[in-house]
């Protein structure tokens, strides 16, 4: 220090931190160093694929050129609010397969970033490298979400009966009735469909959500590849060269891993599907690469999520449909089961896999509204109507009945008091009005 007051004005603060032992030596690791600690150490542990992919593409486009070489100690909060005012001004990065929506990154994207950056921060207190976390309480951008653009039911029978490809009806089936996503589809498997007679019989038809299908990078498999989530990892068709693998997987959360009951209709669907996959089978022989997939290609190797994308986009312009994604026929499936079982959340979580229940009341209040109208309407009828309010007047106000002076008279004789008093009240009034 300068001067020798402010030396001892630091003496005595960390002599005070070290006596509470809340001391933090001073340190000058910067942000990308420390994040490179916090990928390693913790995110390889807790993150799943997809999880890591997103995290550490977002440490790497938007953390690391920023505030990469910031000391981790020289933030605050005041800091943490410059760091998203330029976030704002930050012009989201391109993908080589997808092309940025917006000028500048979006209210939501800034948003996982200091979520990530919070958690970060939250491990740099737990390994007291800092005191206090500083991403705790930052002032973001509004967000605003929209709510998504679905088919409705109508809609989804009019695709279903256009639909010529057996991979994408299939497929478009179990998104909608069994609200699944589409890693879930492509990662479903044979043994985990349950649609014998006697269960189609008793509706007791199911199937069994514990494997998803996804694209990853190679340099994260082979990060990850030791845990036990990843099930197998698919070699590429076309070039070893390429930088991703299709991977299939444990779901990232415990209540992605469920049952689902089938109507009739898709079990019989699916039953059908069989047949053809087995006619494949003895046709191909040897060439037939059999994963046990329900989902496959005709030579039964995994079909990526962009092949399902690609048939749906020639569907909706042959159907002459408005433009969604396939993702959005969970979204109609969500919404289609909030109606028909009046807003049974827990029922609709269980087909949905949602890990808590107000992710789905955040998603689909629109819906839980509509039955609220309803409510409205019910209560309209079964209470109002029987007597009609807006037809109940309030009394008539009373008039005045004057004095009675006969019974004043006798008051008066009564209680010499009361005309004691009344004369002399005249008395003073008519003292005032001769003044």
């Amino acid at each position: 220090y300068k001067t020798k007051k402010e030396a001892d004005k630091r003496r005595v603060e960390i002599e005070g931190t070290m006596s509470n032992g809340t001391f933090i030596s001073p340190n000058n690791q910067t942000v990308e160093d420390f994040l490179k600690d916090f990928v390693s150490l913790y995110g390889e542990k807790k993150w799943g694929i997809s999880m890591y992919d997103s995290s550490t593409g977002l440490i790497r486009n938007y953390i690391v050129p920023i505030i990469g070489q910031v000391p981790i100690q020289a933030f605050n909060a005041r800091t943490v609010d410059v760091f998203v005012q330029k976030l704002q001004k930050t012009k989201p990065v391109h993908c080589k397969w997808r092309k940025a929506a917006t000028s500048y990154l979006t209210p939501a994207s800034i948003e996982k970033i200091i979520k990530l950056l919070r958690c970060a921060f939250q491990q740099a207190v737990r390994w007291e490298l800092i005191g206090k976390n500083p991403f705790d309480d930052p002032i973001l951008p509004k967000t605003r979400y929209k709510p998504r653009d679905i088919w409705d039911a109508d809609m989804i029978r009019k695709a279903l009966d256009a639909c010529k490809d057996n991979q994408l009806y299939v497929a478009m089936n179990l998104a909608f009735a069994c609200s699944l996503r589409v890693g879930e589809i492509l990662g479903l498997t044979w043994n985990n469909v349950h649609i014998e007679d006697e269960d189609i019989a008793a509706d007791n038809a199911w199937i069994f959500i514990d494997k998803e299908l996804e694209r990853a990078h190679i340099d994260t498999i082979e990060r990850l590849g030791e845990r036990d989530d990843i099930l197998k990892v698919f070699d590429p068709i076309m070039s070893a060269s390429n930088k991703t693998r299709l991977v299939l997987k444990r779901p990232k959360t415990d209540s992605s891993v469920r049952r689902i009951w089938l109507p009739k209709t898709l079990a019989y669907i699916l039953r059908e599907w069989k047949n053809v996959q087995e006619a494949q089978k003895r046709f191909l022989g040897e060439e037939y690469q059999d994963f046990d997939l329900v989902v496959a290609l005709e030579n039964g190797r995994p079909s990526d999520n962009r092949n399902i994308e690609k048939s749906f986009s020639k569907l909706r312009e042959t159907a002459g449909l408005p433009r969604v994604c396939f993702h959005s026929l969970r979204h109609s499936s969500t919404t289609y089961k909030l109606k028909l079982n009046h807003g049974d959340l827990k029922a609709t979580q269980g087909d949905t896999g949602h890990a808590q229940v107000d992710m789905i009341t955040k998603i689909y209040a629109h819906i839980l509204d509509e039955d609220r109208k309803v409510n409205a309407q019910k209560f309209e009828s079964a209470f109002y109507a029987v007597t009609d309010l807006r037809t109940v007047t309030p009394p008539p106000e009373k008039e005045n009945p004057g004095i009675d002076i006969a019974q004043l008279i006798d008051g008066l004789q009564k209680s010499p008091e009361l005309a004691n008093t009344l004369l002399a009240v005249l008395q003073a009034q008519k003292s005032a009005n001769l003044n």
